[in-house]
């Protein structure tokens, strides 16, 4: 009888279950269409007036972050739009975002879409240009994260100076500066120094859009190196703002390379990426890479307290350990700290990241130890921080040092802003 009166309540049950829960709130899903982000991205702002791309057999410079707000590839929204897509290129990590750093990818056909797929990556632009004459106009549309040394904005550069070799438009999908417009800070890179993790004498932290880079790098450098300019289209963001982090543009974060998990990773890299030039380790191989950091021979406890006692602005830290999984120390246990930003506003990632150097240098003079390749000159644009932190100068005199480079390139830069 029981079980009777339990069969006879179970439509009632299951239209209940079909209901939707009150007071759910589905408006923060990415894909939510009642609710747009704060930012459309130029590749939307293409695909609603497509006049550059229409009729002209095009080419695509991209990876895992070319997407739309709804998470849709650039591949897939062009082809579905009728552009006709005749090719692909990718750049450090690969068109797929599968490579790890240095690696470089292979080119290939596409099992999706029958597209070439073509590596970039550690090609100058007169290895570049024979790879675009299939093509009549070029799009750049890759997420960078506002760093010199992030190789994204190289290849840009290279790329614009194969497109002109070639006589073809080049055309910059812009998106945000993650980090923010505003913020200027770590030396200008000098001439000497000259690499793939800097082509062209910006700073460390630029606070500009690739878009913006883009113009800056066509009216002030290209024609030195090349005799000529890029036939430069940009199209711009809508909605965008200097002072936007990326979480405040309500667009979805894809990882720009395998080591830039978060926005938060993105924040302290213009500084930690540094140790990359050291024998510490950086973090790779780790699920927090460039917030951890260390050595074997550190112990977590001295560090964070000498760290914590400078009080740098926006930012603690925490004695850690762990063991990477690959990169330096793999398989070996790392003691160190984690850097916790507090305010993303108040800190100086680079002036932070000296600081960090410059104690671990004090506390272990013996064991700590700059690349011997010098790596560092190459990712700082210069060889006098490297030398002033060995001649044991204060972090604040060495910031000093590179004020009024940084200072003319704030005043240059405001010509090329896109965004207010």
């Amino acid at each position: 009888m029981r079980r009777s009166r339990w069969l006879f309540y179970l439509p009632f049950l299951a239209l209940l279950c079909m209901l939707p829960l009150a007071g759910m709130d589905h408006s923060h899903s990415v894909l939510a269409k009642e609710k747009r982000p704060a930012v459309k991205p130029g590749i939307e702002v293409l695909l609603d007036d497509p006049g550059v791309v229409s009729g002209k057999k095009v080419g695509l410079i991209t990876n895992p972050t070319g997407i739309t707000s709804d998470l849709i590839h650039d591949v897939d929204a062009l082809l579905e739009k009728g552009i006709d897509l005749v090719a692909v290129y990718g750049p450090e990590h690969g068109i797929r975002g599968t490579e790890e750093a240095g690696s470089v990818p292979g080119s290939y056909e596409d099992p999706k879409t029958g597209l070439p797929f073509y590596n970039l990556y550690g090609k100058k632009p007169e290895e570049i240009a024979p790879l675009f004459d299939q093509v009549d106009v070029v799009l750049f549309d890759i997420q960078d994260v506002g760093s010199r040394f992030y190789t994204y904005i190289s290849t840009m550069a290279y790329a614009m100076e194969a497109a002109a070799l070639r006589d073809k438009p080049f055309v910059v999908l812009d998106r945000p500066n993650p980090i923010g417009g505003e913020k200027v800070e770590g030396p200008v890179l000098e001439p000497d120094y000259k690499s793939f993790v800097g082509i062209f004498p910006i700073p460390v932290r630029h606070g500009m859009t690739v878009g913006e880079l883009a113009a800056l790098f066509n009216e002030q450098f290209l024609e030195q190196e090349i005799g000529k300019k890029a036939d430069l289209h940009v199209i711009k963001m809508k909605g965008w703002k200097r002072d936007m982090w990326f979480e405040e543009t309500g667009l979805p974060w894809v990882l720009p390379s395998p080591n830039m998990p978060t926005v938060d990773t993105a924040a302290v890299y213009p500084g930690t990426c540094l140790f990359e030039g050291t024998n510490l380790s950086e973090g790779r191989g780790t699920t927090r890479p460039f917030e951890l950091l260390g050595a074997p021979y550190i112990k977590g406890w001295e560090l964070a307290e000498r760290m914590n006692r400078l009080q740098l602005p926006g930012v603690v830290f925490r004695e850690a350990y762990f063991s990477p999984t690959f990169s330096k120390y793999s398989g070996k246990n790392v003691g160190g700290v984690q850097v916790y930003v507090t305010d993303r506003n108040e800190y100086d990632p680079i002036r932070t990241a000296l600081s960090l150097i410059a104690e671990v240098k004090a506390l272990y003079p013996a064991e700590f130890a700059w690349r011997s390749d010098n790596w560092i000159d190459k990712l700082m644009g210069t060889d006098s921080v490297r030398k002033a932190i060995d001649s044991g100068r204060q972090v604040d005199e060495i910031v000093a040092d590179w004020q009024e480079p940084l200072d003319q390139f704030k005043k240059m830069r405001e010509k090329y802003y896109l965004y207010h």
